[in-house]
């Protein structure tokens, strides 16, 4: 009976200890916090823009992937104007859509930067992946900038490289 409630005690304390992997970024309640309505009578200028992330790179041969963790730097480089967006829609390889941040228009203050992290064992979107953002913005305002900064360690070794966007729209 002892080690029966040994055992017990033992997977419950194992259970309690195994991670759930969390969906990549950060908390969503964050989009929540930034949530905004974008007035129909507003005069704003409407964009769509492209950016290209890997999650994976090739290693070695087209056989061997080495995984990566992306961070998405979304920017409004405006120091006077707010900008607002629409959609932060991220893609896999094959253009299928994996997941939409937030389904609500939220707003960046001038100069502010928001981010968007997939994890390292995050590799759903594959070698390929990608995002598509809409935005509005005042007449006249500069473009907001989207990044997007891939980086891996392993002891000693180190990795990183940067994609930026392009308007498609």
């Amino acid at each position: 009976m002892k080690k029966c409630i040994l055992l017990f005690s033992v997977i419950v304390l194992v259970a309690s200890c195994v991670e759930e992997k969390e969906i990549s970024s950060i908390n969503p309640e964050n989009w929540s916090k930034r949530k905004t309505t974008i007035n129909a009578m507003d005069s704003l200028e409407h964009g769509k823009s492209y950016l290209s992330i890997y999650s994976q790179i090739y290693s070695s041969s087209e056989h061997k992937t080495h995984n990566l963790t992306a961070m998405v730097s979304l920017r409004n480089t405006s120091d006077v104007d707010t900008i607002y967006l629409t959609k932060a829609e991220y893609f896999d390889t094959h253009g299928v859509s994996l997941r939409n941040y937030f389904n609500h228009p939220i707003y960046l203050a001038p100069l502010e930067t928001v981010e968007i992290i997939i994890d390292e064992m995050d590799v759903e979107g594959g070698t390929g992946s990608n995002f598509i953002f809409e935005w509005h913005a005042p007449k006249k305002s500069p473009e907001p900038l989207f990044e997007g900064i891939m980086n891996s360690t392993v002891g000693q070794q180190g990795l990183s490289f940067t994609t930026q966007s392009r308007r498609i729209n």
